[in-house]
């Protein structure tokens, strides 16, 4: 179905308002900031602002711990030896070091993030990339080809009287087009001209987790943890609460008069203070009928056991290994046990590399494509490369790759990058094996001799008359 840009600009912002609000509540577990649940109404204003919600952060421990494992490391074409060094500058330049993890972050918190590519009016030779946040970019999907069809960005701003401003960026396959609100309607912003790049391709590329034949919007890595958080999150509240009025003995008192109740300075205090460590005085004994005592303080350990069984759950579905959870015992576990608990974290994780790898080379190649002005089919076989997703001890690495190299399963070359160092650094090791295996040569044979003078030309030959 055919389009104009404003109908594109108004389906754009209805779908993505609709999931606005499921996508801020993601959000907001990941930092941190979800509302208490599970909270009787009753109690919280009878508490008031004197009740304060413990947050057990694990969806951000579930999060973490898959997207550390998550560095790309470089692209290799197809025919290359090692990483495209061209390649690599443009990925350093846009600082994609650390705003690639800003995007997986966000695709794993959120479902999806976004990627964006166009070009750069400081260096012709160098498109700018940027990442985004699926809370500001929203990206349509052809129902028949199940490529992006038209994207936008939507953003605010405040003019220098203090009004705010809304812009929207539409990217559609030929042209790129500015837009800003105007006494509530969209209209093209005079201070940018329309882009007509003709690149065939909205250059705008989704990162997206957990996609799905029906959901090409992904899935927060979160959705299954949060119900786990929230009920984690009520029983440390309702701990705190429970020690501040049952974990410290609680007193009695019998044959007093409220009168009877006062503090070190004979002031009157309330008999049914709730304040722990407050002074009792009296002026009765118990001959006349008045005794004090206390009952046995709580032990808490049903909520310990609570919480410790919601751990587990969360473990289970993060594929969490269990001293991430804090799970100790008197025996530690040993290396290889902590290692090999681990084995479905790393499988996620490599699992996840998959559908983003593609994500990075379309964006490789949408940028070779504004810098060169042609499509590569060399590009279209582009390899991404990530540093290993598991965590063996250095003196493992070493041995497994040392191993392959002395059986001639890999060359020299290979077993340093199995052992993750980078380009740069296997390059200047060679330079260092030429120049060892030249000071052998020369211990051995000696310096080579400097070449001596050229052989002089033959006499020409007398022709016979």
């Amino acid at each position: 179905m055919e389009r104009t840009p404003e109908q594109w600009l108004a389906k754009l912002q209805i779908e993505h308002n609709a999931k606005l609000e499921q996508l801020q509540r993601w959000n907001s577990y990941y930092e941190g900031e979800q509302e208490l649940s599970y909270l009787a109404p009753e109690l919280l204003a009878e508490m008031g602002d004197r009740l304060r919600a413990v947050v057990i952060n694990w969806p951000r421990l579930v999060v973490d711990s898959v997207e550390e494992r998550m560095d790309v490391r470089g692209f290799r074409l197809p025919g290359q030896a090692r990483g495209d060094a061209d390649l690599w500058r443009l990925w350093q330049y846009n600082n994609l070091d650390e705003l690639s993890q800003q995007a997986h972050v966000d695709a794993l918190v959120m479902g999806r993030s976004y990627v964006i590519i166009g070009t750069n009016e400081d260096d012709e030779d160098t498109p700018r990339i940027t990442v985004e946040s699926p809370l500001e970019a929203y990206a349509c999907h052809d129902p028949r080809t199940r490529k992006v069809a038209a994207a936008y960005k939507k953003w605010s701003d405040v003019d220098p009287d203090g009004k705010t401003i809304e812009y929207v960026t539409l990217y559609l396959p030929d042209s790129t087009r500015y837009y800003r609100k105007t006494d509530g309607k969209w209209e093209l912003d005079p201070d940018y001209e329309v882009d007509e790049h003709e690149l065939g391709v909205v250059p705008v590329v989704p990162l997206v987790n957990r996609a799905r034949t029906g959901k090409m919007d992904g899935v927060s890595e979160l959705k299954d943890v949060i119900p786990l958080s929230d009920a984690a999150c009520k029983s440390a509240t309702d701990m705190m609460v429970t020690s501040e009025f049952h974990a410290a003995p609680r007193r009695w008192a019998l044959g007093f008069d409220p009168e009877d109740f006062q503090d070190e300075n004979g002031n009157r205090v309330s008999a049914f203070s709730r304040i722990i460590g407050r002074i009792w005085a009296s002026r009765k004994s118990k001959k006349d009928g008045a005794e004090v005592g206390q009952f046995p303080e709580a032990q808490l350990s049903n909520f310990h056991e609570t919480l410790k069984l919601l751990a587990q759950f969360v473990a289970s579905m993060g594929a969490l290994p269990p001293q991430f959870m804090g799970f100790t015992t008197d025996n530690p576990a040993s290396a290889d046990a902590m290692r090999s608990s681990e084995t479905r974290l790393i499988k996620r994780a490599e699992r996840k590399r998959v559908p983003w790898s593609g994500t990075w080379e379309e964006v490789m190649r949408i940028a070779n494509r504004i810098r060169t002005g042609e499509w590569s089919d060399e590009y279209k076989r582009m390899e991404t490369m990530w540093v290993p997703a598991a965590t063996p001890t250095v003196a493992q690495q070493a041995d497994a790759a040392v191993k392959k190299h002395a059986d001639k399963i890999v060359p020299l070359r290979q077993t340093r990058e199995d052992l993750g160092y980078t380009d740069i650094e296997i390059e200047r090791m060679e330079e260092e094996d030429a120049r060892a295996l030249e000071r052998e040569t020369n211990a051995l044979f000696g310096p080579p001799k400097p070449p001596g003078p050229a052989p002089a030309a033959p006499a020409p030959v007398p022709v016979p008359a």
